[in-house]
């Protein structure tokens, strides 16, 4: 399967590593229009052409799917270019800026007859797929609450300057950290939400959220609770599970932590290596998508995402819990 990379930003070396490491696949393009930064993303592997157009790329006989690396308003048009040259796509989250943009995206992917998968890479980190084997066993029940906080940086000089634009990146933290919050917290919680409830502050001059919050409720009864926080004293990436016999705590940073009968247990460490085995492991589930077997991440769950960060927005503005319907769907 011969890869061609479109977008040479932050996550790519991790891109470029995956596809160098899976058997069977060959990174053969990339494309950014800053050419310098798209040679430097592949620097040191063989064969890589590189590109400043993406259409250059699609439209190479050479590739034969594509990762989509881009801003986020970008990832629908290059998407649907993509599908409509004959490429599978690898999308990274979110999966575009509209609820409308992803049912697209999914009949244009359906239509051209190729796979598509959404990079959410939560459901591939080793310390969230250690806390799904323990919620596995049974042996702590149901899950009853989640509790998700995260901090990130909103500071002009933090970031690239699309993040800052609402019509490139859909909106701010929310739309970016907080799409990795919603996505795991449904993930673990085990059901769409069914209501809103979000708050959102805007800092250091820019003209997006820089920090919110947003309380949602499950079909299930599961109650979730999410934080983003930008530039705090201390970092924290900590996602809290509560089960009717005990408490999953799961970092990054700090590895896999169960609390039960007063007592706590360690049941993974960190490892240096762990974000890479994750981009390993969806590049591997997107091959799998690409052999026909169904995602990782299903289409429905990556639409929801976008759905609730959208709701989270109206919620704020309008100042009251925004209602959803029980079932989303993703249009053929």
């Amino acid at each position: 399967m011969r890869i061609g990379l479109i977008g040479a930003g932050a996550v790519a070396k991790y891109h470029v590593a995956a596809a160098t490491a899976l058997p069977g696949v060959q990174l053969t393009a990339v494309c950014d229009l800053d050419e310098t930064a798209a040679a430097r993303a592949v620097h040191g592997v063989d064969g890589v052409r590189i590109h400043t157009d993406y259409r250059e790329l699609v439209e190479s006989r050479d590739v034969d799917a594509v990762i989509v690396n881009t801003p986020h308003a970008l990832h629908l048009p290059m998407a649907v270019d993509a599908a409509r040259a004959g490429k599978h796509v690898l999308v990274e989250k979110p999966m575009a800026t509209s609820v409308e943009d992803c049912d697209l995206m999914v009949q244009e992917c359906r239509a051209a007859g190729v796979g598509l998968a959404i990079g959410h890479i939560q459901h591939f980190l080793p310390d969230k797929i250690t806390a799904r084997d323990v919620l596995a066993t049974g042996d702590l029940g149901d899950v009853v609450m989640i509790r998700d906080h995260r901090s990130t940086d909103y500071r002009p000089s933090a970031r690239p300057e699309w993040f800052f634009s609402r019509s490139i990146a859909g909106g701010g933290a929310l739309f970016n950290i907080g799409g990795h919050c919603l996505d795991r917290s449904l993930w673990f919680g085990g059901a769409r939400a069914v209501e809103v409830s979000a708050s959102v502050v805007q800092r250091f001059g820019v003209p997006v959220e820089t920090d919110g919050s947003i309380a949602l409720r499950l079909a299930n009864g599961v109650g979730v609770t999410i934080a983003v926080i930008s530039d705090p004293p201390s970092r924290s990436d900590c996602l809290v599970i509560v089960c009717e016999r005990g408490v999953i705590e799961t970092d990054p940073r700090l590895g896999t932590l169960v609390r039960r009968d007063g007592q706590n247990h360690r049941v993974r460490e960190p490892q240096p290596d762990d974000i890479q085995r994750a981009f390993k492991a969806q590049l591997a589930d997107f091959l799998g998508v690409i052999d026909g077997g169904p995602p990782a991440v299903p289409l429905e769950h990556a639409r929801h995402v976008v759905e609730l960060v959208l709701a989270s927005y109206e919620s704020a503005v309008g100042q009251r819990s925004h209602q959803l319907p029980l079932r989303s769907r993703v249009t053929a």
